[in-house]
């Protein structure tokens, strides 16, 4: 057999690259599979995170920040630990990004607070001088859409086994439920907030967008 192959290139090489390709596959998988499962201690989106998060890709903030930092001394001295897989294993879609008009944003919640991203979001110029980014002063108007983030949740609990509702994952429960955790997830962000409108509209029972975004980027650590 070998010195048929020998004899005909062609076949040596397709034989060649079966063997290749089936010992890759053994090596690669294996360790893809192990690598892309949940870090230690992550946890699933909480409802008002995953609000957040449909506005931040809504008003495109993925089209000037990435949530990526590769590992690279310049980008971790900056930004921090770089990114491992098993960090991405609750996002749909990713949002790694491939372009940095504005810094990294995969951990920024470990260095701005709730008063910083207020300030940033009405004005950015007022807390980074020179700043291109344009205000989202609607976000303080607009109401974030808490059906469609619960509907979603629900999506990928069912359909991608997402663990909601378990030991140590992130508590759902029945829409009723999802409202109370959401008022007092929204409530905690509230407190820390000064702009009057947004205190007046959540005691209306309305949650605004810029608080919703303000969860999801708190929880990018």
């Amino acid at each position: 057999m070998f010195s048929w192959l020998e004899k005909n290139p062609f076949f040596f090489a397709v034989a060649v690259f079966i063997v290749i390709a089936y010992a890759g596959i053994i090596e690669v998988l294996p360790n893809f599979a192990e690598n892309a499962r949940p870090i230690e201690g992550k946890k699933p989106y909480t409802v008002l995170q995953l609000a957040g998060r449909q506005i931040y890709i809504k008003d495109s903030c993925n089209a000037c920040h990435s949530q990526l930092i590769r590992p690279f001394k310049s980008e971790t001295d900056r930004y921090g630990m770089y990114s491992v897989s098993g960090e991405f294993a609750y996002d749909r879609p990713f949002l790694w990004g491939s372009k940095r008009t504005g810094p990294d944003l995969m951990r920024v919640g470990n260095y701005r607070t709730t008063d910083w991203h207020e300030n940033h979001m009405w004005d950015p110029v007022s807390v980074v001088p020179n700043s291109i980014m344009p205000a989202y002063k609607h976000m303080f108007k607009n109401n974030a859409d808490m059906e469609t983030a619960y509907a979603e949740a629900l999506t990928v609990k069912k359909v991608f086994n997402v663990p909601y509702d378990t030991e140590n994952g992130t508590k759902l429960g029945t829409w009723e439920e999802a409202q109370a955790e959401i008022k007092a997830e929204a409530q905690a962000i509230v407190d820390q907030m000064k702009n009057q409108e947004v205190k007046d509209a959540f005691a209306r029972g309305e949650i605004k967008e810029i608080v919703a975004l303000i969860a999801y980027l708190n929880s990018l650590k």
